[in-house]
């Protein structure tokens, strides 16, 4: 297995390098620019502009532009904020632990919500319970995160209020309330709103793909046999039938996690929350690009790392997965 990740870990540089160059001339061929705000002020004069592009280098052609950054980026230096005059390095190293916090957290409430409903629902196929887990799934899984985050916020900030105090019953914005940064449970309570967005989606779609895999690996030979050596049902279905059918999951989730950071990016602005995705979408109206460039070059070496640990979970859940 170390042979394994030692190999998957050489084949990400290629990929990545091809990543960089699509990435910086997509970013750069957009139309407008970090001045343009500046070319609309009529104080700043088009000497000054001018000036500013040479300091930036905007002026010179874009594979120079690329080789500037891409050997910056070897370096391990992501270049400066043309906007706030700060290391990207800097900016991204604040935002990425609260991204991961919250994509961390949504992802295991997923998982746990997720996997006991598809195996309840393998279990008592067609029952009450099987379609009303149906139902809701379907309806989880229709509904955009961005609108589900507008309506969880109508709901518990604008409708629903604290019978005791009269103020709004979740907060809705950042992640601690004034006053009170590091307390551990005021940062829960600003949790729940972004992971209930986040996460009911993924709930709705992994908990029916479970509940299929299940369905069909309870007709296999080893399950049968199983039962007839007297195991129990609660061993059959967890220990033996989850077991296997929880591994075309693992491919399932390394293939979604893209758009789980994409979704966090819609979380993120919705609810103020100070992560990389708010970082992003910040950047982009601006268009600063070495932060543009930074936060999606992170984004993508952490979904390659998130692909690479699904790969291995392989031989964690199935001995018998061999990586010659």
């Amino acid at each position: 297995m170390t042979i394994y990740a030692i190999r998957r870990i050489l084949q990400t540089i290629p990929i990545l390098f091809i990543i960089s160059i699509m990435l910086f001339f997509l970013v750069r061929s957009a139309p407008g620019g970090p001045l343009t705000s500046a070319r609309r002020n009529p104080n700043v004069t088009k000497e000054q502009i001018e000036a500013l592009e040479e300091k930036l280098g905007l002026n010179d052609p874009l594979p120079v532009q690329y080789g500037r950054w891409m050997g910056a980026l070897l370096a391990g230096d992501l270049g400066e904020s043309i906007k706030f005059r700060r290391p990207v390095n800097d900016m991204i190293a604040e935002r990425i632990p609260n991204t991961l916090l919250l994509v961390g957290v949504s992802f295991l409430i997923t998982l746990l919500v997720a996997i006991p409903i598809g195996v309840l629902s393998a279990r008592r196929p067609y029952s009450a319970f099987d379609y009303s887990m149906t139902t809701i799934t379907f309806i989880g899984q229709s509904i955009p995160v961005y609108w589900l985050g507008l309506g969880l916020i109508v709901i518990f900030y604008v409708t629903i209020k604290n019978p005791l105090t009269g103020e709004p019953f979740l907060p809705v914005g950042g992640m601690n309330t004034q006053g009170k940064s590091g307390d551990l449970p005021d940062l829960l309570w600003h949790l729940v709103l972004p992971v209930t967005a986040l996460s009911l989606g993924w709930i709705a779609w992994y908990s029916r793909f479970l509940r299929s895999s299940m369905m069909d690996v309870l007709h296999e030979d080893y399950v049968r046999t199983a039962k007839a050596k007297g195991a129990s049902e609660n061993a059959v279905y967890y220990r033996h039938a989850l077991r296997n059918a929880i591994l075309p999951l693992v491919t399932l989730i390394a293939l979604d996690l893209p758009s789980l950071f994409a979704g966090a990016l819609f979380v993120e602005t919705i609810f103020s929350w100070p992560g990389m995705g708010r970082l992003f979408w910040d950047a982009a109206k601006g268009r600063d690009y070495p932060v543009l460039l930074g936060v999606v070059m992170i984004t993508a070496v952490l979904i390659i790392v998130c692909n690479i640990l699904a790969d291995l979970a392989y031989g964690w859940l199935n001995p018998q997965v061999k990586y010659e």
